[in-house]
């Protein structure tokens, strides 16, 4: 136990932070239902969490190695579970979403560690072997995650879905203080503040408008500003790197095009992976009439395939340059995403399994790879914040995805369901389906009214649905096709050792 106690006490935390990213999907109709949720408020459910784990991760790993590894996971995880408990006492959804940014802290200070304290922990053939069971974990989370959220949510409520969370918590926090040594990196370097505040305010404000608009429409004043005031606080974060003495992100590195189409790629394949699960988890439980736990079945396929793919591809492409493996995996992504479009107004559930099943195999092609050519693109001294960059980008990819791909789905329902007979206000309507409450309109209709109406509905759901997934298949095969043109295999495969140094040490994963 004395051995293998690091690794179980760092894989219960990644296993805990990475599936509160899918297991939430499932319950969102449930979540609706109860607190009255908009969809614009579900995708914030989604994106808070998301967001600020993206915003602080590279400047956790640096406060890490200032103030100990150990003691930065330990704190990481008690924020996390107490905010995972604040989760499932949430009155209304401000309280939900505020408690989800906290939790989003927490997992962020958790992931940056996690690397670090295994390369602490093992050396030699151990250390190779606890990576691997740590990748496998990770992996194993986006599988279990739906399924797990749709067991909850219809046996004990949607609540349970961060509940579960407490005892799981607090057995790594014990473990961690029992089992875990703690260890630095580089303890003169400073915190860079204005950096990591103007990242933060640039990424939730563009965030912001995008799911505004989808609500408010592009014209709206208050999208307009959101979004002019996020480009300056990007602009202000570009410029606060260049005069960083210790920078959080070294621009200097995207001068390298393959890192640049690298950082690119892994953003725009988690965006065709997985914007579009939202959508399609209100459309089998809103419109189909299918329990939470038929829909985490419906979506396992695409988890699975791609925990075992990632598993062969470990196996059989050690000897391959990965840029193959990622473009091509990226490019299946898309090719995936497009074939989710043979969905229709009189579609069953069976109709996805070949668009997810080829998803499942991109992203198990493609995301345990990608970190082998984030490192290969850079010099070795900067392969912890080539790492951190990456999990950054990969996290802003999924929740501007969710953002856009709300945008794309609401304004295709809204257009479809204008001039339908029955129905009044087609803004009013499409937002209703959005979060899940299309029974509720059909409901409402009178009698004779209710089938044209739930026609009319399914149409446009339909629509909605078959938008966002050539969005997203597109943005897949562009992505792909991009990494295989720009990465060049200029010299063999050459992944460093995950440690023990950098904190921000990439995840060799397919977790979201």
């Amino acid at each position: 136990m004395r051995k293998w106690g690091p690794l179980i006490a760092v894989c219960l935390g990644t296993f805990m932070l990475l599936i509160d990213v899918t297991i939430v999907i499932v319950a969102m109709p449930d979540m609706a239902g109860d607190l009255d949720a908009s969809f614009a408020d579900l995708q914030w459910v989604l994106d808070a969490y998301t967001l600020a784990l993206a915003a602080v991760l590279l400047a956790a790993g640096n406060l890490a190695d200032r103030l100990g590894r150990r003691a930065v996971f330990v704190g990481g995880t008690l924020v996390f579970t107490a905010a995972s408990v604040l989760c499932a006492l949430a009155p209304d959804t401000a309280t939900l979403i505020a408690a989800r940014t906290v939790q989003g802290l927490g997992a962020a200070a958790m992931f940056a560690t996690t690397l670090a304290l295994l390369g602490h922990a093992y050396q030699g053939r151990d250390r190779g072997l606890a990576i691997g069971v740590w990748g496998a974990v990770s992996g194993a989370a986006a599988a279990v995650g739906p399924i797990a959220g749709g067991l909850l949510t219809q046996h004990l409520g949607w609540e349970w879905i961060f509940l579960v969370n407490l005892p799981i918590g607090l057995l790594t926090v014990v473990m961690a203080l029992r089992v875990l040594d703690e260890s630095h990196g580089d303890r003169a370097a400073r915190l860079d503040v204005p950096g990591l505040v103007t990242f933060t305010a640039a990424a939730g404000l563009v965030t912001y408008g995008l799911i505004r608009a989808g609500a408010e429409g592009w014209g709206d004043a208050t999208v307009l500003t959101v979004l002019v005031v996020g480009a300056v606080a990007l602009a202000a974060f570009v410029a606060a790197e260049h005069r960083a003495a210790h920078p959080m992100l070294e621009l200097g590195l995207f001068r390298s095009p393959a890192f640049s189409v690298i950082m690119l790629g892994g953003a725009l394949a988690q965006f065709a992976a997985f914007s579009c699960f939202p959508q399609i988890s209100v459309w089998l439980q809103s419109f189909l009439g299918y329990g939470p736990v038929a829909t985490g079945l419906t979506l396992l396929p695409m988890a699975a395939t791609a925990f075992v793919v990632s598993g062969l591809a470990g196996r059989l492409l050690h000897d391959v340059h990965p840029r193959g493996p990622v473009g091509v995996g990226i490019v299946l992504i898309g090719a995936g995403s497009l074939l989710l479009t043979l969905v229709d107004a009189d579609s069953g559930r069976w109709i996805l399994v070949p668009g997810l099943v080829t998803i499942g195999v991109g992203v198990g092609l493609a995301m345990p790879q990608i970190a082998g050519v984030a490192l290969g693109s850079v010099p070795p001294h900067r392969a912890g914040m080539a790492g951190g960059a990456l999990n950054t980008f990969r996290q802003l990819g999924f929740a501007l995805g969710i953002a856009i791909a709300g945008v794309v789905f609401r304004s295709t329902v809204e257009g479809r369901l204008d001039g339908t007979q029955g129905i009044a206000d087609p803004q009013a309507a499409a937002e209703a389906v959005g979060s899940g409450a299309a029974p509720a309109i059909v409901a409402a209709a009178p009698p004779g009214s209710r089938d044209t109406i739930h026609a009319a509905i399914g149409d446009a759901f339909a629509a909605g649905l078959d938008r966002v997934f050539v969005v997203c298949g597109t943005v897949g095969v562009i992505a792909g096709l991009l990494v295989l043109v720009v990465v060049r295999p200029t010299r063999p495969r050459t992944v460093p050792a995950p440690a023990p140094a950098p904190a921000q040490q990439p995840e060799p994963s397919d977790a979201v």
